[in-house]
């Protein structure tokens, strides 16, 4: 998605820290969960948690009430940070597991599946400091491929039993050109091998996972090169033969005062072109930027609600579209608060819960879009 591993930089503004005894308490949504109606039609549906200080952003898992409206509502969670470079490696011969550990565990105890996020996160600014400044040796192309495969091996062979779908390369194609990122990596090797050396690395390590391309293109103005980008990326994958399963979408989208503003019918090729290569779609990353929209709270969660659902609509219309995850249930713990904050200061209402852990009406336009999607598979 657009750069969130920024949400650890932005901490000290988030939220103020509250005890535990401050926490509102979940209030179940009535009707099925979410995940049961995604289950009527060959799905799951999750969300990110975050194991960050508590009362942060990123501190959604030390939130009881968070921790009981994923179980409620949830059956499968992915990790916010926790499995990207920048957390899980601290130097190049240091991996610390801890944090996801913790998050796995709990997913186990509630029976709850867990999605990886992410191997490479192809992006210089997101990459740790130790990492862009190395020094790959006297052949720094063995080199390269050796940092690449022994991560892969370290973190999908670390959870090769628990975690079954990976995005393995996360935003590779540059948004504004269309072209492919330049990182510590591409200087010694070109950004396809990178990724191609990745991905064949993961099959090796998980011969039956899913692996997925994650990427942050989206159906509103300003986005054809991006989502040219993709194809051209996914055309390339097909033609060399890289083992790429599914595209994630990660479903950033952002709603405006005035009406619908997203190129339907451009997005509509861009996916009848993905599905046409043989690749299965997930939406990874799902929330709803509202600060396009004026203040009054009824007209946000109106405008909010509207959008989501002509968005989830078009995607679970094609058969192809499976797992749905929400980045983050709850309004407070939205990276959205920290990275892309309202202009009149007000939160963003984002999630399908509110700050009271209550249902918002993008709640149930996530459920009616379930109840009317296709089968997936």
């Amino acid at each position: 998605m657009n750069p969130y591993l920024s949400r650890r930089q932005v901490l000290t503004t988030a939220l103020a820290a509250s005890a535990a005894a401050t926490w509102p308490a979940f209030a179940a949504a009535p009707g099925p969960s979410l995940n049961d109606l995604a289950k009527a039609t060959g799905r799951r549906f999750g969300s990110c948690v975050g194991t960050g200080r508590p009362g942060t952003l990123t501190g959604s898992f030390a939130d009881p009430a968070y921790r009981d409206l994923l179980v409620a509502e949830c059956g499968l969670l992915v990790p916010e940070n926790e499995l990207k470079w920048g957390a899980l490696r601290p130097a190049a011969d240091v991996f610390t597991f801890d944090r996801a550990e913790k998050l796995l565990a709990f997913a186990k105890d509630k029976g709850l599946a867990f999605r990886g996020h992410t191997l490479l996160w192809h992006h210089v600014k997101w990459l740790p400091d130790w990492l862009n400044s190395h020094n790959f040796g006297s052949d720094p192309v063995k080199g390269v491929e050796k940092m690449l495969t022994d991560h892969v091996a370290m973190v999908a062979g670390s959870y090769k039993d628990r975690i079954t779908s990976w995005d393995v390369v996360n935003e590779a194609v540059d948004a504004d050109t269309g072209l492919m990122r330049e990182t510590a990596f591409t200087r010694h090797v070109p950004a396809e091998k990178v990724l191609d050396i990745t991905f064949h690395k993961a099959r090796e390590v998980l011969p039956k996972g899913q692996l997925v391309y994650n990427d942050y293109m989206s159906w509103e103005p300003g986005h054809a090169k991006h989502r040219d980008g993709v194809l051209r990326l996914l055309e390339g994958f097909r033609k060399r033969g890289t083992p790429v399963d599914a595209l994630g979408v990660q479903s950033h989208i952002m709603v405006v005062d005035g009406g619908p503003k997203y190129e339907e019918a451009a997005w509509k090729r861009f996916i009848d072109e993905v599905v046409g290569m043989g690749y299965d779609l997930l939406i990874t990353e799902f929330d709803v930027n509202d600060k396009g929209l004026p203040a009054d709270i009824a007209a946000r969660d109106k405008g909010v609600a509207d959008y989501a659902r002509a968005y989830l609509d078009m995607m679970l219309s094609y058969k192809q579209t499976g797992d749905i995850l929400a980045w983050g249930m709850v309004n407070k713990y939205s990276w959205l608060q920290g990275f892309t904050p309202r202009a009149d200061k007000q939160k963003q209402r984002c999630c399908p819960y509110d700050d009271a852990f209550q249902p918002t009406p993008l709640r149930e336009a996530i459920a009616a879009s379930l109840r009317g999607a296709v089968k997936h598979g």
